[in-house]
């Protein structure tokens, strides 16, 4: 089991950047690939980004290709969302959550197995 802590939400104009981190806890983190979801009021949640346990791979939604970058450090146990060019629509709780797999090509919220408590993004227009 692998617990999970996100940080780095807050308030931001359309046009700006944000980083998420993911402090991860637990010793099949290094095993694990690590995922970012995010859920926006009234919805489901929605994948966004996915690494392979040893960052290798990476994997995006159509909306957020080109914009932000999925990054990990299994030195320090921790992962991280770079988002940048940020627009209203991005506004959700976002999510990290570890894989039940290593490799980065599993999307589905079933298939991550712990999940942190979230942290909120909100981006004005």
């Amino acid at each position: 089991q692998v617990q999970l802590v996100e940080s780095g939400g807050g308030l931001v104009q359309a046009g700006g950047s944000l980083r998420l981190s993911c402090a991860a806890s637990g010793r099949t983190f290094r095993t694990n690939a690590m995922g970012w979801f995010r859920q926006a009021p009234g919805k489901e949640h929605k994948f966004v980004a996915v690494i392979s346990w040893n960052g290798g791979s990476t994997n995006y939604a159509d909306s957020v290709k080109g914009r932000f970058t999925i990054s990990r450090d299994n030195t320090k146990n921790a992962v991280y969302l770079q988002m940048n060019s940020l627009k209203p629509e991005d506004t959700a709780v976002y999510y990290c959550a570890a894989s039940r797999y290593s490799e980065d090509t599993y999307y589905y919220p079933s298939d991550f197995g712990s999940w942190g408590l979230g942290t909120q993004v909100t981006v004005s227009s």
